[in-house]
């Protein structure tokens, strides 16, 4: 009778054995299985939250189909402890295993609310947007100027969230007085600038950044990606362009970019320049003139006067020969590759079209025929 108990309690435990290691591979399955999520949600993890309040979040929305696998999952892969606080863009069929690495991986949140303070050429303004995860796309909140407007209270809000991202994002052709004086005016940021850099070193891009991060750390950032981009560039560069060094590339790049917003422009406007200085003619470049007027403080806000077009500088092209001595704003990277590598073309002239871009002409009678037809189109738009 006992072996046969025995035998019975032995068959019990081999089929509990059986049981349980099917239930445990039934549980890995599910875990790394996709997920029942059908449209993208934005996962908000709170500071000092947990997985198990993650996990309820995630069942109400759902996106998991057991909280209790989820737990068990980033309990065996020692990953509960990692949680990071944040908010964090799930896909549609994410699995357990894919949403508890997002939430443990760390970095940067992935969605949720982002202030983006953009530093124009003429203006900076900040604009509070959130991340659609339905669409992907950013969908503003507010914007506004704060050098003219009343800071709006949901920007004083949003600021102050914990997952909130900043980002500083700063346009092609400001100059480096422009910037510093905005990066002042960024309540987020703290410490003295220091100096205005050389016009010209710093990269325009879009940098992210912490509440509270230096300003002078930041500058030295743009510096330093100025530096790398312009000795790759230099590196990549067509031999015939009569530039001597990267400062003169520099300074060429800095004219396109204040020459033209067209992006399919920028190596056309960049042979014009090139063909002058292998011609030996002065550049004749409007903006290198408004450069000496303000020295990049500010815009001019009126036209050039027929004095100031004959008035000596060091960046008036109209009356020293080649290239100023420095750029007269800090170009982007696509002007920078433009002066350094243009395109062929026999152009030396070029004036607005009135479509926003320029024509462009070989011979003076030609661009002054150019000329007279966009003399024409300021003054229909002045009699509009």
């Amino acid at each position: 009778m006992w072996r046969h108990i025995a035998s019975n309690v032995l068959t019990l435990f081999v089929v509990v054995l059986f049981l349980a290691a099917g239930v445990i591979a039934w549980g890995a399955n599910q875990y790394s299985a996709e997920g029942p999520l059908s449209d993208a949600i934005c996962l908000r993890v709170e500071s000092g939250s947990n997985m198990s309040r993650v996990s309820r979040d995630l069942e109400e929305q759902g996106a998991i189909s057991s909280g209790t696998i989820f737990r068990l999952g980033a309990d065996y892969t020692e990953k509960t402890s990692q949680l990071k606080a944040g908010s964090f863009l799930v896909t549609p069929g994410a699995s357990m295993e894919e949403i508890v690495d997002t939430v443990t991986r760390g970095g940067a949140s992935t969605c949720g609310t982002e202030v983006v303070y953009r530093i124009g050429v003429l203006r900076t303004t900040v604009q509070v947007r959130e991340l659609d995860p339905a669409t992907n796309n950013y969908v503003e909140r507010v914007v506004f100027n704060p050098a003219e407007d009343e800071v709006p209270q949901d920007y004083t809000e949003v600021k102050a969230e914990s997952d909130v991202r900043f980002r500083i994002s700063l346009a092609e052709g400001a100059t480096s007085w422009q910037i510093v004086e905005s990066l002042k005016q960024i309540d987020i940021l703290e410490g003295d600038p220091g100096e205005v850099p050389p016009e010209g070193v710093l990269a325009p891009d879009s940098y992210e950044v912490t509440r509270g991060a230096r300003r002078a750390d930041l500058i030295a950032q743009m510096q330093a990606a100025q530096e790398q981009f312009l000795a790759d560039a230099w590196a990549e560069r067509d031999p015939s362009v009569p530039l001597e060094s990267p400062e003169e590339a520099l300074i060429l790049a800095s004219i396109v970019e204040k020459e033209t917003s067209v992006p399919e422009e920028r190596r056309q406007v960049a042979s014009v320049f090139v063909n002058r200085l292998n011609q030996g003619m002065r550049l004749q470049t409007d903006p290198t003139v408004i450069y000496g007027i303000t020295r990049g403080q500010g815009a001019l806000g009126r036209g050039l006067r027929r004095s100031e077009l004959q008035r000596e500088t060091p960046w008036n092209t109209y009356v020293i020969p080649a290239l100023p001595p420095t750029p007269i704003a800090n170009p982007g990277r696509a002007s920078i590759e433009a002066a350094l590598n243009p395109d062929e073309t026999p152009y030396i002239f070029f004036v607005a079209d009135g479509t926003g871009g320029h024509a462009f002409a070989v011979t003076l009678d030609e661009h002054n025929r150019n000329v007279a037809r966009w003399r024409e189109i300021e003054a229909e738009r002045a009699n509009q």
